[in-house]
C-alpha cells in the first residue's frame, strides 16, 4: 500500500463518473475528500492540507499562510485553468509542483456563456416567468446578429466565445492588452477598453486575474442597457458599482456565475433583470471528466506515480 496522502478539495469531484477516483485508487495512496462539500476557507484549508502530499486543488486559498504548514505537500493539481488562488512564488520556494488545466474548461464555459446571452436576449426567463403564472404574452427580443459584442480577454476561453458569437453574426470588438492584432482567429476588431465600453452591446468577461477592470468609471463609458456577462472572477467588477448601475438601469441584464465570495447571497439577488448561476460554467459531464482526469495525471506525474 502507497503511504502518500492526497486531497480532493473540489466541492464535487467524480460525481457523474468515478473513473478520476479510481485512477487514483488504483496507485494505493489514501485519498482525503472535502468534508464540507464547499469551498475551503483558509482556516479549513490549513488544515485540510495538514498531512497531504499531494492537493487536487479547487479555488479554496492557497496563500502563504496555507501553505506555510503543509510540510508534506509536494504537488498540487488545480482542476481548471486560474492559479491565482497559489502563492506560485512561495510554493516555488517549498519546492510544490503546481499544474492545471487549461484546455479542459474552454468549451463548456464558451457554450454557457453562449446560452445566457441567447436567454437574455431572447427574454426567455421573463416568458416563462409569464407562461407559469398563466399569462399568454409574447415578447420580441434581440438577435446576436448585428450586436456589437466586447470581449474582455482572449485566453482560450475568449477566443472560443469570439468563434461561436462570429458564427452568429455579432460584430465582436476585443480587449485584451497582451495580444496582438496578428493573434485575432476571427477578425475581431481589437480595441482600447474605452473604444469597447462605448461601443457595446454586451460586454462579456474572460480575463484572467483578480485585478478589477469594472469600477464606478468604466461602467460610466457604457451605453444604456448594456449586458453584462462574467463566468471569469467576480473580483473583475467592483460589486458596489455594478448595483448602483443597475439601479440607474445603466445595466439591462447581467449574468454572473463567479462571485467575490462563495456561496454568494449578497445584493445581486434581489434584482430580476440578474441571473445568477452557482459557479457551474465547467459543470458538464464531459468537461468535468476531462479536467477531472488531466487534475489526476498531473498529480500522479509530479508525485512520481506514473
Amino acid at each position: 500500500m502507497n503511504s502518500l496522502k492526497i486531497g480532493i478539495s473540489p466541492s464535487l469531484f467524480a460525481d457523474t463518473d468515478d473513473t478520476p477516483l479510481k485512477v487514483l485508487k488504483d496507485t494505493g495512496v489514501e485519498i482525503i475528500e472535502n468534508p464540507y462539500k464547499r469551498r475551503l476557507s483558509e482556516e479549513e484549508a490549513i488544515i485540510f492540507l495538514k498531512d497531504l502530499d499531494g492537493l487536487i486543488a479547487g479555488l479554496e486559498p492557497l496563500n502563504k499562510n496555507v501553505l506555510l504548514t503543509a510540510h508534506r505537500l509536494k504537488a498540487i493539481a488545480r482542476v481548471g485553468i486560474g492559479t491565482d488562488n497559489v502563492d506560485l512564488a512561495y510554493a516555488k520556494e517549498k519546492g510544490i509542483k503546481i499544474s492545471n488545466t487549461p484546455d479542459g474548461p474552454t468549451e463548456a464555459v464558451a457554450e454557457m456563456t453562449l446560452s445566457v446571452l441567447l436567454t437574455i436576449n431572447r427574454m426567455l426567463v421573463f416568458s416563462n416567468n409569464l407562461m407559469h403564472h398563466g399569462e399568454w404574452k409574447k415578447t420580441i427580443g434581440t438577435s446576436i446578429k448585428g450586436q456589437k459584442i466586447l470581449l474582455i480577454g482572449y485566453g482560450r476561453i475568449g477566443s472560443t466565445v469570439s468563434e461561436l458569437l462570429t458564427k452568429f453574426g455579432a460584430d465582436v470588438y476585443v480587449f485584451d492588452p497582451f495580444i496582438k492584432k496578428s493573434q485575432q482567429i476571427f477578425k475581431e476588431k481589437l480595441v482600447s477598453l474605452e473604444e469597447g465600453l462605448k461601443l457595446a452591446d454586451v460586454i462579456s468577461l474572460h480575463a484572467s486575474g483578480r485585478d478589477l477592470i469594472l469600477g464606478q468609471k468604466e461602467f460610466g463609458l457604457m451605453k444604456e442597457g448594456v449586458i453584462l456577462l462574467n463566468s471569469a472572477r467576480g473580483e473583475l467588477v467592483d460589486e458596489f458599482a455594478l448595483l448602483d448601475a443597475i439601479q440607474k438601469g445603466k445595466i439591462g441584464s447581467v449574468w454572473f456565475d463567479v462571485f467575490w465570495k462563495e456561496p454568494y447571497t449578497g445584493e445581486l439577488t434581489k434584482y430580476e433583470n440578474v441571473i445568477l448561476t452557482p459557479h457551474i460554467g465547467t459543470y458538464t459531464k464531459q468537461c468535468r471528466l476531462s479536467m477531472e482526469m488531466e487534475a489526476v495525471n498531473n498529480i500522479l506525474h509530479d508525485l512520481d506515480l506514473k
